[in-house]
C-alpha cells in the first residue's frame, strides 16, 4: 500500500504561496498527518510556511507522504494538484 508519491513542481513559479495555500487546504482534509518531503527535509503540509520554507521551484522533486492509509485519497488529489501545476499551467 502506497503512502508516498514523488512528483516534480511543473510550474513557472514553483510551489509559491497560493499553491501551497491549496495544498494545505487538502491536507487539512486528513485524518493523519500529511507532509511535503524535499532532498530529506520534512514540512507539515497542513502549513503554508512549513511548505514555502522547503523552496520548490520549478524543477524541484517533492515526495508527497501520508501516515495513514485511509488518506489515500488525499494523498491523490494532492498529486493531481501538483501534476496540474497548480492550475496555472
Amino acid at each position: 500500500m502506497k503512502l508516498s508519491q514523488d512528483l516534480t513542481i511543473p510550474n513557472e513559479l514553483g510551489l509559491h504561496a497560493r499553491a501551497a495555500a491549496k495544498v494545505a487546504r487538502l491536507a487539512e482534509q486528513a485524518h493523519a498527518g500529511v507532509f511535503v518531503i524535499k532532498d530529506g527535509q520534512e514540512a507539515d503540509a497542513t502549513s503554508v510556511l512549513d511548505i514555502i520554507g522547503l523552496y520548490c521551484p520549478c524543477g524541484t522533486e517533492v515526495t508527497v507522504r501520508i501516515t495513514d492509509p485511509d488518506d489515500r485519497e488525499i494523498l491523490s488529489r494532492i498529486a493531481r494538484l501538483i501534476e496540474g501545476g497548480f492550475g496555472e499551467l
